[in-house]
């Protein structure tokens, strides 16, 4: 029986994701320095990923 091409594992389909979790977002706008602790976690801007 063969696995259905749907069923690939994620890592080997290579697609770009365009949404960040929220640890991804805070630690981007660390780098891009827009953002110091004590800030409040809720409400963060757009980011766009880095490519």
């Amino acid at each position: 029986m063969s696995l259905h091409s749907s069923l690939r594992a994620s890592s080997s389909l290579g697609a770009k994701r365009n949404v960040l979790k929220r640890f991804e977002r805070v630690a981007l706008l660390k780098k891009r320095t827009q953002w110091k602790d004590g800030d409040r976690i809720t409400g963060l801007r757009k980011t766009k990923p880095e490519e």
